[in-house]
């Protein structure tokens, strides 16, 4: 069954860091679009920090941000929204103050903090975006509308304990998961990519077994297990690889662009981007082969 939709995940994924798109992902994904296919993302990050990578790969079209809290176009059209109980995320902020963790929320698109840190700084960097310092009253303040809350541990700390401790304290009300190896992510119960996906599907007309997901971390696991067929980077956790139907070469490698050519398009060894051990083609421009991913392993 040909693949109508596919769906990859951003950082460790389509990008080893920031918002620079390889010109290898970029072609892959514009064949990909050529050959009749719906490309989107599906991210953790807020939906302005994917703005310029959707730019980059030139489509509008419906993005999942915020591990599936919100469904939205570059263009501007809401598709859906979930957000996190005003009530609750107060006293999820409390839980971290109490403890002198770090978190940060992202009501009405902008990304907000205590204070200037190494963590502000290490996630302003990886998503070459600018938060705002609002101290903790800034972030009671600011409990509404946010589609979910991250905390990010430093360097050497236990993610797994403070993942344990939010689940235990709040863990029927809010789906906790890690993202990265510092990133711990809050969402409204039931929300994730994997719902997003299910959703998108269902608003485009596309039957889950046309559908195709890519990623690498704990966070796509709801979505690569949904998907009518699913890819595992290089570079994946291997609780990721454990649950996959395929898997790619890594991010540096462009892995994206191999899975596109070799599962979506079914070009296998004449592909612009080969897999490992297989001879470079010489195309330089889109084939169709007329076959799909069900003709290959």
């Amino acid at each position: 069954m040909a693949i109508k939709l596919f769906v990859s995940d951003l950082d460790g994924t389509m990008l080893p860091d920031g918002n620079v798109v390889s010109a290898e992902n970029i072609a892959a994904v514009r064949c990909a679009v050529e050959a009749g296919v719906t490309v989107t993302i599906a991210t953790g990050r807020m939906f302005e920090a994917t703005l310029p990578v959707a730019e980059a790969l030139g489509v509008d079209v419906p993005i999942i941000s915020y591990n599936g809290g919100l469904i939205k176009s570059p263009s501007g059209r809401v598709y859906e929204e979930h957000t996190v109980d005003p009530a609750l995320a107060h006293d999820i902020i409390a839980f971290c103050k109490a403890r002198g963790w770090y978190i940060q929320s992202y009501s009405g698109g902008v990304l907000r903090y205590v204070e200037a840190c190494d963590e502000s700084r290490f996630y302003e960097n990886s998503q070459k975006l600018a938060g705002k310092a609002v101290g903790w009253d800034g972030l009671f303040v600011h409990t509404a509308g946010n589609c979910k809350l991250l905390l990010i541990t430093t360097e050497g700390e236990s993610a797994e304990e403070r993942v344990a401790a939010v689940r235990t304290a709040f863990g029927t009300q809010v789906d906790v998961m890690r993202s990265a190896e510092r990133l711990i992510e809050v969402v409204p119960k039931g929300i994730s990519k994997a719902s997003a996906l299910r959703s998108l599907a269902a608003k485009l007309g596309i039957a889950i077994e046309e559908t195709m997901a890519i990623g690498d971390a704990y966070n796509d696991l709801p979505m690569l297990q949904a998907a009518g067929r699913s890819i595992a980077m290089g570079n994946a956790f291997p609780a990721v690889k454990e649950v996959t139907d395929y898997e790619t070469l890594t991010c540096e490698e462009n892995g994206l662009a191999a899975a596109i050519y070799h599962y979506v398009l079914g070009m296998g060894a004449d592909a612009p981007v080969p897999m490992k051990g297989e001879r470079n083609g010489d195309q330089t421009h889109c084939a169709r082969s007329g076959r799909d991913a069900s003709d290959f392993g």
